[in-house]
């Protein structure tokens, strides 16, 4: 009895690996775009709460993500810029560019979570309500925005991470467009049969030598 072996069409081989740059080039997309603007929105956002003593009695004050620390909003626009840089780029200077959307989404990450239990920007306010440079603010409390642009620094750190790995597969914006932009060829006209009256009045309409002298 003879056994026959199936040979695997190179189509359907080809298949996986296209699927799969498809996928992680939208994910990356979604992913970088949707952490910088979470990670934007969260630093306007209020951070930290609290009161300073006065002499009229409890001061409140609050305190934004931009009061207490600018680092995840300046990494996010890096981020933003480093995921659109990756398809103007190609071969190595991809593998930079992508390293560099990985570095701020952890950076925005690490900035992020230091600021939550940050409290240097409401003592400065305080200070400054007070007029007393020694002044702290009392009865300190945190919001949840903090690890909102966190989460959206994860988010710039995946698309990274996928441009890192599946990035060399990825189209080049401008390959694409110096292929749309090239000049075409231009189409040789048929020369005309004199043979044929029709052919000799087309190419006198044309401006041409129907003699082809």
């Amino acid at each position: 009895m003879e056994y026959v072996t199936a040979v695997p069409h190179p189509r359907s081989e080809a298949a996986g690996p296209a699927r799969a740059g498809r996928l992680s080039l939208a994910l990356a997309l979604l992913s970088g775009a949707l952490g910088a603007a979470v990670a934007l929105l969260a630093t306007r956002q209020r951070w930290s709460q609290g009161t300073a003593t006065v002499a009229g009695g409890d001061f409140p004050l609050t305190a934004k993500g931009s009061d207490v620390t600018g680092v995840p909003a300046s990494l996010a626009i890096v981020g933003l810029a480093a995921l659109v840089a990756v398809f103007a780029v190609r071969r190595a200077g991809r593998v930079l560019v992508a390293g560099l959307l990985a570095l701020s989404g952890a950076g925005t990450i690490a900035a992020s979570l230091f600021g939550a239990s940050d409290s240097s920007a409401l003592d400065e306010k305080a200070a400054q309500a007070t007029g007393d440079t020694a002044a702290t603010v009392d009865t300190l409390t945190h919001t949840a925005w903090p690890y909102a642009a966190a989460a959206g620094g994860i988010l710039i750190l995946l698309a990274g991470l996928l441009a890192l790995r599946y990035g060399r597969g990825w189209p080049a914006m401008s390959g694409r467009y110096e292929r749309a932009g090239a000049p075409r060829p231009r189409r040789k006209a048929p020369t005309a049969d004199p043979d044929r009256p029709e052919d000799i009045w087309k190419a006198l309409d044309r401006g041409e030598d129907p003699t082809g002298a």
